[in-house]
């Protein structure tokens, strides 16, 4: 089959919201309604090789995942989660390539579906370590809050002038001067900025706290573990709060202890 009649094939079986295109070196790439969780498109690339129809998406899901995970590498307990999704949906695991193959071109269709939902599967993988990640580093904060014995209270929810109730991940009081401290973590450079503008849309509605109490500000501490946060990340969320890295705890401490200029 050549190329072109590939590419009408797949559009003979797969619903509009799936798009077909040639690419120069005679493979059909699919451009599916599928997301990676930064909102990414999934995309597949469908050859015809030996008499069979390969679909591979060329590695781009493990080279997601990849670059979400910290120091760029794949944990086993990744790997093993990857090969559950594999074995789950039928999908072969080739030299990091997500790939199926199939002999008759009406099975395209499902083969198409399926391996676009192993490449979701495969990011969604993300989202678990992501919260354990969270939960670990939250867990240091707090330790270390008690080891040198400040006054604080966890996960305390605070209502802003909108009516939404926003969590606050510590709240701090140290020589009356009271921190409302807003932890920032993940491996994701995507996700880091939405961090920092829920921040800032927290910052905003809950400034009342402020403004009722000159001892008191809030503070934005950034878990520095994993590279992704960028200058602008850092200059978007200065207005609203003082910044602490988490790397530099004798900072962060003499911010806590210290109040705010800008009182």
């Amino acid at each position: 089959m050549q190329p072109d009649e590939l590419c009408e094939s797949l559009r003979a079986c797969l619903s509009k919201l799936f798009e077909c295109a040639l690419l120069p070196q005679g493979s059909v790439r699919v451009r599916t309604p599928f997301m990676y969780p930064d909102g990414d498109i999934v995309d597949l690339f469908v050859d015809e090789r030996d008499g069979k129809h390969l679909v591979t998406d060329y590695g781009e899901s493990l080279g997601w995942l990849q670059m979400q995970s910290p120091r760029d590498q794949l944990t086993s307990n990744q790997l093993r989660m990857i090969d559950d999704v594999c074995l789950t949906l039928g999908v072969e695991l080739k030299s990091g390539q997500l790939t199926l193959q199939c002999t008759d071109a009406s099975e395209l269709g499902d083969v198409v579906h399926r391996l676009g939902q192993a490449a979701v599967r495969v990011s969604d993988i993300w989202f678990t370590l992501r919260t354990r990640a969270v939960t670990s580093v939250a867990d240091e904060v707090d330790q270390w809050l008690r080891e040198r014995k400040f006054e604080s209270a966890r996960n305390e929810r605070r209502k802003g002038r909108s009516g939404r109730a926003w969590t606050v991940d510590y709240e701090v009081i140290a020589r009356s001067q009271t921190s409302h401290v807003f932890l920032l973590t993940t491996g994701s450079q995507a996700w880091a900025r939405r961090l920092c503008e829920h921040v800032v849309a927290a910052c905003t509605d809950l400034s009342h706290l402020t403004f009722k109490n000159t001892d008191a500000s809030f503070v934005s501490l950034f878990d520095d573990t994993a590279n992704v946060w960028r200058d602008e990340d850092f200059a978007l969320v200065e207005p609203f709060s003082r910044i602490a890295i988490w790397s530099q705890p004798e900072e962060f401490e003499q911010i806590l202890t210290t109040a705010s200029t800008s009182s």
